[in-house]
């Protein structure tokens, strides 16, 4: 039976393999032809541009001869292999220039419409009548004091874009067959090198897939074999880890969310049915207007993390002065800090520090340790916030005199959603996402952060930068 599907398998890759040849084929035609014609086409305008604005306007303010139109046009027309015609608005030809001795040039052009292109560069065809053969025509109009004087046309035979896509297509098929005769080697290679062995990865892949990920691969080689069953080994692990993350992150933003739209639920519904006064709804809608605030704070967060785990964490580096960024940052703390008698001292390593990072990332970093800071010190006491120049870098460190942290939760403040019992009081406006953030955006530049903190005494946060010496 797997001998006979096998053989269905290697039927189909056949078929498939000529379909493929058949498609691409018919679709590199198409896009060959296209891209010929444009590229022809964007080089004769282009070179008849350049001709009727920075020359040909000379022959209608009488700066030169029609004698040097004529020289002009033969110089163009030998360098482009395409026959060329000078007219005026009318269409009445001034000057033309011819590549071979079969075509002419009307003394008018009939019917003349310098837009009959359209929305197109160009024009295929016998244009009028006038050719015995298909060509492409480009129209460059000639403007002189802002006016259009005349019209530059440029011919070539269309015969010149066909001989170059016979070209092309030919070895476009040469290339796909040999593609798809190696390709057919290697899959019967992969058959007898690869596919028998990892029958059995296959059926423990199926189990894994179908939810029983006690599944456990024997790992009796250490070739490519044996890694791929020790990963998938690590797999299994890992999706039993990624499963209960899961769940603990579904809870997490459930209950973030559920707590502030019960509360404005309820708060909504008392003043509609009269239940809160009209004299106390003003303090009530602040309070709504605080909860839709941390609803805002935690959304954006979110986009933020999912932002970082789709397409990475990208930062622009740019040289900036650090101690200017914390200065112009710790001012927008001026009002939480009065409402706490919190004063900020800043011992900075010299007046500049220029460092090597993404300024608006990093300042939201300081954002967060500084917001951090503020929510967990104690009333009337100082947040230290000091520099350091070190073996090429710089050292930031935020400290606070408030509750501290202790030595079992300073490994998980890093993990998302993480908020200790004793700082849920504290913290009405956080989410658990700001210090997983943080982390992200330093270990983006390469760099680290780390926490230093006695229980009961506060917190210190250091982390590094890149010192642009310059």
């Amino acid at each position: 039976m797997k001998s006979t599907l096998y053989l269905k398998f290697i039927l189909l890759y056949i078929i498939l393999g000529f379909l493929s040849i058949f498609t691409v084929a018919s679709l590199s035609s198409t896009l060959t032809t296209h891209y010929l014609e444009s590229s022809i086409s964007g080089n004769m305008y282009q070179s008849a541009n350049l001709l009727a604005s920075n020359y040909l306007p000379d022959y209608f303010s009488k700066t030169i001869a029609l004698a040097d139109v004529y020289t002009q046009l033969n110089g163009m027309s030998d360098y482009l292999n395409s026959d060329i015609w000078f007219v005026d608005n009318e269409g009445s030809l001034l000057a033309s220039a011819k590549s071979g001795d079969v075509s002419y040039a009307p003394s008018r052009i009939e019917n003349f419409d310098p837009a009959e292109s359209g929305g197109s560069t160009y024009l295929t065809g016998d244009y009028h009548g006038y050719f015995n053969s298909e060509m492409i025509t480009v129209i460059a109009p000639v403007t002189e004091n802002f006016s259009t004087h005349g019209y530059l046309l440029v011919h070539k035979p269309y015969s010149q874009i066909t001989n170059a896509h016979s070209v092309l297509m030919r070895n476009t098929y040469i290339v796909i067959l040999i593609i798809y005769v190696l390709s057919f080697i290697i899959l019967l290679g992969v058959h007898f090198l690869i596919y028998r062995p990892l029958v059995k990865i296959t059926n423990a892949a199926k189990q894994y897939a179908s939810g029983n990920l006690d599944v456990v691969i024997p790992v009796n080689t250490q070739d490519e074999i044996g890694y791929l069953s020790a990963s998938l080994n690590y797999m299994s692990s890992q999706l039993k880890d990624m499963e209960d993350y899961q769940k603990k992150f579904v809870a997490n933003v459930s209950h973030d969310f559920r707590s502030p739209l019960t509360s404005i639920k309820g708060y909504l519904e008392a003043i509609i049915d009269g239940t809160i006064p009209p004299e106390m709804q003003e303090k009530y809608l602040h309070i709504i207007l605080f909860e839709t605030g941390r609803l805002t704070k935690l959304t954006s967060n979110l986009l933020d993390l999912n932002q970082f785990e789709h397409s990475g964490l990208i930062v622009e580096l740019e040289r900036f002065d650090l101690h200017n960024t914390l200065k112009e940052t710790i001012e927008t703390f001026e009002p939480q800090c009065e409402k706490k008698h919190l004063s900020i001292d800043l011992l900075l390593d010299g007046k500049e520090l220029y460092v090597k990072a993404d300024q608006s990332k990093i300042q939201r970093v300081i954002q967060n340790l500084v917001d951090n800071a503020i929510k967990f010190s104690n009333t009337n006491s100082v947040i230290e916030i000091h520099t350091v120049k070190k073996h090429h870098k710089v050292f930031v460190s935020v400290k606070d005199h408030g509750i501290g942290i202790t030595k079992e939760e300073a490994s998980k403040i890093w993990d998302r959603f993480y908020k200790s019992d004793r700082s849920r009081g504290k913290d009405k406006t956080g989410t658990g996402l700001g210090l997983s953030i943080t982390k992200e955006i330093i270990e983006a530049h390469g760099e680290h952060i780390n926490v230093i903190s006695t229980e009961g005494v506060g917190a210190e946060f250091i982390f590094s930068l890149p010192l642009d010496e310059e």
